[in-house]
C-alpha cells in the first residue's frame, strides 16, 4: 500500500509537533480523507525523513506529532545535470516531473534560438516557482529524499559562459551524431546533458555546444520529441551507471 509522503522543509526532533499550513491541511483533510491517528511520512528535501502521525485535522488547519527516522536509499548515486531548452509548458512540466523521478540532481532550463516559449525576468521567476512544486510531487510519489536543484531560466548563450567546470562527461543530443548515448565511456563525475526544445538546437547552438567541449551524441535512427528525449536520455544513463542496472 502507497504511504502518504509529505514535503516540509526544516529538521525535526523526535515527539516534536508539527503544525501545518492551510494548504497542506486542506490536502489531507479534504483531497486524501486522512483522520486523526493516521499515519505519514515527512521528508525534508536535504536528505532526512521521518515517521509522522495526525494530532489534529480540519479543514485549515492540522498538526502532525514526529517520529523517528526513515532510512531510505532511493538517491541515484549518478550525478546527472539536465540542461532543457524550455518547451511549451505541458511538455517542460512532463520533463521535470520525470527528471526528477528518475533521480536528476539539476535541471536548468534554457532559451534558445528555436524556442517558442519566450520570458522575461519575472516571468522566468515564477515559471521556475512552478517547476519546483512540480518536483516536490514528484518527491513525494517516488521515494526521492532530496530536491533536484532548478535554476532559473536564462539563455542557454549565458549558460554556456558561465558553465559548471567539475563535470568530466559533457553531453549534447543531436540527430544524426555517429556516437550513440550508450556508447559513451562512463563518468568519473557528473553528466551533464543538453537537449533542445520543440525545434531542437539552431546550428549556432550547436557549434557552441562543440567549441565549449560538448560531444554530439545519438539516441537512434528515429528524431524524438524533445519530451520523449530528456526521459530516454535518463533512462538510459540511469540503466548503464546508475540505480536502474
Amino acid at each position: 500500500m502507497h504511504r502518504t509522503r509529505l514535503y516540509i522543509a526544516g529538521r525535526y526532533d523526535a515527539d516534536s509537533q508539527l503544525e501545518l499550513d492551510a494548504d497542506k491541511a486542506h490536502y489531507l483533510h479534504r483531497v486524501l480523507r486522512m483522520r486523526v491517528g493516521d499515519s505519514l511520512s515527512v521528508f525534508d528535501g536535504e536528505g532526512c525523513e521521518y515517521d509522522a502521525t495526525i494530532g489534529e485535522i480540519g479543514r485549515t488547519r492540522a498538526t502532525l506529532r514526529i517520529g523517528n527516522t526513515v532510512t531510505a536509499d532511493t538517491e541515484s548515486r549518478l550525478r546527472v545535470h539536465l540542461v532543457q531548452g524550455i518547451s511549451r509548458s505541458e511538455r517542460m512540466d512532463f520533463v521535470v516531473q520525470k527528471a526528477t523521478e528518475l533521480g536528476v540532481k539539476r535541471i536548468t532550463p534554457v532559451l534558445t534560438e528555436f524556442g517558442v516559449v519566450k520570458l522575461d525576468a519575472a516571468r522566468a521567476e515564477k515559471r521556475r516557482d512552478h517547476w519546483q512544486k512540480i518536483a516536490i510531487g514528484a518527491c513525494e510519489q517516488s521515494g526521492r529524499l532530496r530536491l533536484p536543484l532548478i535554476d532559473t531560466p536564462l539563455p542557454l548563450r549565458n549558460w554556456f559562459a558561465d558553465k559548471p567546470k567539475q563535470v568530466d562527461t559533457e553531453l549534447v543530443l543531436r540527430p544524426g551524431a555517429v556516437t550513440a548515448l550508450a556508447d559513451i565511456d562512463p563518468p568519473r563525475t557528473k553528466v551533464c546533458v543538453l537537449v533542445g526544445p520543440e525545434g531542437g538546437f539552431s546550428n549556432t547552438e550547436f557549434e557552441a555546444a562543440d567549441i565549449a567541449g560538448f560531444q554530439s551524441v545519438s539516441l537512434g535512427p528515429r528524431v524524438l520529441r524533445t519530451e520523449t528525449a530528456a526521459v530516454a536520455t535518463l533512462a538510459v544513463l540511469q540503466s548503464r551507471w546508475g540505480d536502474l542496472r
